[in-house]
């Protein structure tokens, strides 16, 4: 079976070692152009070219792919029989589809027809999804909508971020897609079309960061920091200073009550106050937060120009005031 491997992230890496370590013939492996990073500005390599140039593997990396002659006539050349694609980043061409034999299999982090697109485990986590998974699939010219071949699910922790989330999956794919590229050798694999109907998972926007106090409850905000960790954190603003939160828990009224019995003469006042108030703030026992249906304890916290620390950290050397309001 001559495989051509697509993908670009981590998430991709993992399936394109567990295919190399399956003795599969790797023929060449496509992946996004280095990109440039950090304050120097240097061009860094994914993860997907740093493996394949460990072992020596063909390398490609077009700028564009569609309406891309030169590129496609280089991947006839190769003749594989499969090509599979993992998180690689642009939507293939239906010219570069029909070229393997065996057809195009992707890896996608979900539980397909659930978030067909490009962000599927984030939006598991943002929408406080209790389960997820992987599918495997041949591909066709539409958004995930090709036939369905394995899937393995999994449950989502209560607290698990994006980026733990992301790291099980990816484990989960390599396995998977091994499994379904050994059953489309042996001719015993399946198809299963998919139903028109299923949801989207469309790329992050910058704008949903921001914390909305006036109208998210303190789940939704609780999500928010998880599904957006570690990709871009969940932000407010507290006397004009971007404060980034990167683990939050939530508790009830109550909760609070038990825990600072000096708050108790405040009961009857909590409801009226505004969300995104502090309610308590010290380096010993944290920072707590007034939200539309409850309590949130900021675990994780990141100050403006400044580097990720843990609440109690942050707050010996920053100071927030009991009655300040996030906004």
């Amino acid at each position: 079976m001559r495989i051509l491997f697509m993908g670009t992230p981590d998430f991709a890496l993992e399936s394109l070692k567990a295919l190399y370590e399956a003795n599969y013939d790797i023929v060449g492996v496509v992946t996004n152009i280095d990109k440039p990073k950090g304050r120097g500005m240097k061009l860094i390599a994914s993860p997907v070219k740093e493996y394949a140039l460990e072992k020596n593997l063909k390398i490609f990396q077009p700028q564009k792919v569609r309406n891309n002659v030169d590129f496609i006539e280089e991947i006839k050349k190769l003749n594989p029989d499969l090509i599979c694609v993992v998180a690689y980043g642009k939507i293939l061409p239906q010219e570069l589809l029909d070229i393997p034999k065996q057809g195009c299999v992707n890896v996608h982090g979900s539980l397909l027809p659930q978030y067909r697109g490009a962000a599927p485990i984030q939006w598991a986590v943002l929408n406080g999804d209790k389960k997820t998974g992987i599918t495997t699939m041949f591909m066709n010219a539409g958004m995930d909508t090709g036939d369905m071949l394995l899937k393995e699910e999994v449950q989502i922790g209560e607290d698990e971020t994006t980026g733990e989330l992301w790291d099980r999956l990816k484990v989960i794919g390599a396995k998977l897609l091994v499994e379904t590229v050994k059953k489309i050798e042996d001719g015993t694999i399946t198809r299963s079309p998919q139903p028109e109907d299923g949801t989207m998972a469309p790329m992050l926007s910058k704008e949903i960061a921001k914390i909305n106090w006036e109208d998210q409850s303190a789940k939704e905000i609780k999500n928010l920091v998880r599904g957006l960790n570690p990709i871009m954190g969940a932000y407010s603003y507290l006397n004009d200073k971007k404060i980034k939160f990167w683990k939050v828990q939530v508790l009830t009224e109550q909760e609070l009550l038990d825990k600072f019995k000096d708050l108790q003469e405040y009961k009857g006042h909590l409801k009226g106050i505004q969300a995104g108030t502090v309610l308590f703030s010290d380096d010993k026992n944290g920072l707590f937060i007034k939200a539309n249906d409850g309590i949130l304890q900021v675990l994780e916290i990141q100050g403006e120009n400044s580097k990720k620390m843990s609440i109690n950290d942050f707050l010996r050397g920053n100071k927030i005031d009991i009655g300040n309001i996030f906004e």
